[in-house]
């Protein structure tokens, strides 16, 4: 085989893989992770699940690629974000609500012991409440405007956006997801526009 072929081979499979992803992502937004089947994901892509296997060997490892692809979609240098952008996170989540449910999904599978994604999440909440009490710190400080620390208000403030995704995808018509936020940013301090 030629260094040409080769590398057409290797782009053909690096986008066989992200479409198989793709299709991960909405078997699990419509069944959650443990209704979703590798047999479904095959069928969407047009694979059997022999050939599924060829590109992700188990379930769990389509799960983390799944959840890698969808923190590249969100991924914001850690030194860039300031609170006026998570705003803006909030206003892109809405225009998303596919991934929102897949990532809420698995979150709420999560919490059960044996899930294979928890400690992924257990990780990533983690570092996302770290990233935020720096965000926090930067912004205001050691104490925001109303009295309150960087690190106490952190996970307040993960805990506002994902229960307002939760509530948002409940609910669509009565929870405005972007105007809730913008209101509790008031809370903290924040001039809202």
């Amino acid at each position: 085989m030629s260094y040409r072929d080769a590398m057409n081979a290797r782009v053909r499979s690096e986008e066989r893989r992200a479409e198989i992803v793709r299709a991960a992502l909405e078997v699990i937004a419509e069944r959650g992770y443990r209704g979703a089947s590798l047999g479904a994901v095959a069928e969407r892509v047009g694979l059997t699940q022999q050939g599924l296997l060829h590109y992700f060997p188990t379930k769990e490892a389509l799960l983390v690629a799944v959840l890698q692809e969808r923190d590249q979609w969100d991924a914001v240098p850690h030194s860039r974000w300031r609170v006026d952008l998570l705003a803006s996170l909030v206003d892109y989540n809405a225009m998303r609500p596919g991934i929102v449910q897949t990532f809420s999904a698995l979150l709420g599978e999560s919490v059960t012991e044996d899930h294979p994604a928890r400690a992924y999440f257990t990780d990533r909440y983690r570092e996302v409440r770290q990233t935020m009490v720096d965000v926090l710190r930067a912004e205001y400080g050691d104490r925001l405007p109303n009295g309150l620390t960087p690190d106490r208000t952190a996970p307040l403030l993960v805990a506002v956006m994902d229960g307002l995704q939760y509530q948002w995808l409940l609910d669509p018509e009565s929870v405005d997801m972007p105007a809730a936020f913008r209101d509790f940013l008031a809370l903290l301090g924040e001039r809202v526009d």
